[in-house]
């Protein structure tokens, strides 16, 4: 799996006349990652064509057991962030 440090490098390379620096491509990095947040936090969801579509979808309050114990325990109803990989992904990673 790639860090953000081998992303960043790559990115750089991929692009050098965009990213002169690796600053430059961190810069980068980062305002994609705050805006990715930003609209998955805002339940509009995000859509990367070639890559998939984030999206955020409620959980409903479920039981469960406790596992030390199994004692059943409830489980509250949360927020979940979910990815769904666009087709020509899903198709380049069966090759």
């Amino acid at each position: 799996m790639l860090t953000k440090a081998e992303f960043v490098v790559a990115l750089k390379d991929t692009l050098p006349e965009v990213f002169e620096t690796k600053v430059s491509a961190e810069k980068a990095y980062d305002a994609f990652c705050k805006v990715l947040t930003k609209g998955v936090v805002s339940e509009q969801g995000v859509r990367l064509p070639n890559v998939g579509a984030f999206s955020v979808y409620d959980r409903a309050e479920r039981t469960g057991r406790n596992p030390q114990t199994g004692q059943p325990m409830t489980i509250p109803a949360r927020k979940v962030v979910k990815f769904s990989p666009a087709k020509a992904l899903m198709e380049s990673v069966n090759k």
